[in-house]
């Protein structure tokens, strides 16, 4: 049970049986499943610290404009609000989008471990290379995230409670369903909704960038999770597959009603004379759950894109449907198709950077013609 390795290639060995990886019959198994994402690599390579790439050097005057808009900032709907002046006001906003922000590098320094500590226990080469090129790639994420928050704000905030215990659980997991589904669909799933959200909404061209290249990296990530879910969920047993489903279901749970709620940021209101309690209390009396199943009609919207990568992925069935149901139409979802929220930006991107690429020394003459 502990790692659903009906594929060969997700079959592991334990974390601290090295001599189980340079057995000499393990350099024969090699499977091709992931070669067409490990070759792509070429094709949306970026390097965070290129201005040809994402130049981080452009100001932002984060006195008098917000990073993301304010309707983002739930707490200027409120009684909030009316204790803040106009400048209180976009710094509010301002910090809001560093927590965010603050979130996603947390999230990207989760996902760069989780990715090394596959490396350690993955059978099949193919596989192993997969996890190392992913651990590559999210190592440019923590670069490019913590670059711009040097640059706008000196310092991240702290990872909230919540998100910090999860990751926690994730990255150290033995299970490797635990880590697939809790990183490469519940995580990533969020990430691709946040990322999707601001680069369609950020007054900041340089953001914009950003998660624009991170947004091409993960569209790939996604299919690792994908070709787990495709080729091991169908086999389950019942048991097995209640289980998956009952921690995918808490997780959600979990992250619904903690990930950004008022405990969470409460550094942030301190600065404001604001006590965090008084906070949740009027942004309930403002914002309740029929405000919550409204903004998750919105196809970027973190938790609807984490429902609808659970449920493409078989995860979900009539035993936790209502949990999900409560919150989005799930019928409507059904209909839809399976592609990620994001993919056509990712798309875009790579003809962008294969132009870049094209002419970056170090290429080869091969790697040149396959741009």
């Amino acid at each position: 049970m502990a790692d659903l390795d009906y594929d060969p290639v997700y079959r592991t060995v334990d974390r601290d049986d090295f001599r189980a990886l340079i057995d000499v019959e393990r350099y024969a198994d090699r499977a091709d499943t992931f070669d067409s994402i490990i070759s792509a690599t070429v094709d949306h390579f970026w390097d965070p610290n290129d201005p040809r790439y994402i130049d981080f050097e452009p100001e932002f005057d984060l006195e008098h404009d917000t990073i993301l808009p304010r309707e983002m900032t739930v707490e200027l709907h409120c009684a909030v609000a009316d204790k803040l002046d106009e400048a209180q006001k976009i710094r509010l906003a301002n910090q809001n989008a560093r927590f965010m922000l603050s979130s996603i590098l947390h999230g990207e320094q989760a996902a760069m471990s989780l990715s090394a500590s596959l490396c350690h226990i993955l059978r099949d080469q193919g596989a192993a290379e997969y996890a190392a090129n992913q651990t590559r790639e999210e190592a440019r994420h923590v670069t490019g995230f913590a670059r711009y928050i040097r640059r706008r704000w000196g310092t991240p905030l702290r990872v909230g409670s919540t998100l910090a215990s999860l990751m926690d659980e994730i990255v150290l997991a033995p299970e490797v369903y635990k880590k697939l589904v809790g990183m490469q669909m519940l995580i990533e799933g969020l990430a691709m909704g946040a990322f999707s959200t601001i680069y369609s909404r950020t007054h900041d061209p340089v953001l914009r960038r950003l998660v624009q290249l991170v947004m091409t990296d993960e569209a790939f990530h996604h299919k690792f999770g994908k070709i787990w879910a495709d080729r091991t969920v169908p086999k389950l047993s019942e048991e097995e597959h209640e289980k998956v489903e009952a921690w995918a279901a808490q997780c959600f749970q979990t992250l619904l009603f903690n990930l950004i709620n008022a405990e969470q940021k409460q550094e942030i209101y301190g600065e404001f004379g604001l006590d965090w309690r008084w906070v949740r209390s009027a942004v309930l009396e403002s914002f309740g759950d029929a405000d919550r199943r409204q903004n998750m009609r919105e196809n970027t919207n973190i938790f609807r894109v984490l429902i609808k990568t659970l449920l493409k992925a078989g995860i979900i069935t009539d035993r936790t449907r209502s949990i999900y149901g409560a919150w989005v139409d799930m019928d409507e979802l059904d209909a839809e198709e399976a592609q990620v929220v994001g993919t056509d930006v990712a798309d875009q991107t790579v003809a962008d950077l294969r132009e870049i690429n094209r002419n970056r020394p170090g290429r080869s003459r091969a790697l040149r013609q396959r741009g």
